[in-house]
């Protein structure tokens, strides 16, 4: 028998981002993350505005999955000191935010989550090339940021 595979849209992408997470260096994983996250939210959004209760709580969870186990579990609290404590709480604070979102399909509290991802992600490409770099990454995080990624 015969098969001949033809690849959609969604193969280019999960390999677009296979590719990208791979040769991506520390700082570029936790902007891959960030707009992940944003991305997730931003899906969230639209799932809340036609009432797709199943897809809002996929891509609300997803997004919490996103924040915890790529961008909270990255930090190096050791190297980071307050910086990445804070960052911890406010990683924290949306997870909650986002539990509450979704338990009231609550298209504000997930658009203050998303507002707040981007501003870090914006932070974030600033200060690319700074010795802050060490804080939201250590050696382990590039694995982990992949499988969270997909």
């Amino acid at each position: 028998m015969f098969l001949q595979f033809k690849p959609n849209a969604s193969t280019y992408a999960r390999v677009d981002l296979e590719g990208r997470v791979t040769s991506a260096d520390p700082h570029q994983l936790i902007v891959l993350l960030y707009d992940g996250a944003i991305l997730a939210l931003t899906r969230a959004e639209a799932a809340i505005a036609r009432e797709d209760v199943a897809a809002k709580a996929t891509w609300i969870t997803h997004a919490v999955s996103i924040i915890v186990e790529g961008l909270q579990t990255a930090l190096d609290k050791d190297a980071g000191g307050a910086l990445a404590r804070n960052l911890e709480d406010l990683y924290t604070y949306m997870a909650r935010r986002l539990f509450e979102a979704n338990m009231q399909s609550d298209a504000t509290r997930v658009a203050e989550v998303r507002h707040l991802l981007d501003e870090l992600r914006g932070a974030w490409l600033s200060i690319r090339g700074k010795s802050v770099d060490t804080v939201a990454m250590p050696p382990r995080a590039p694995q982990r940021a992949m499988a969270v990624a997909r």
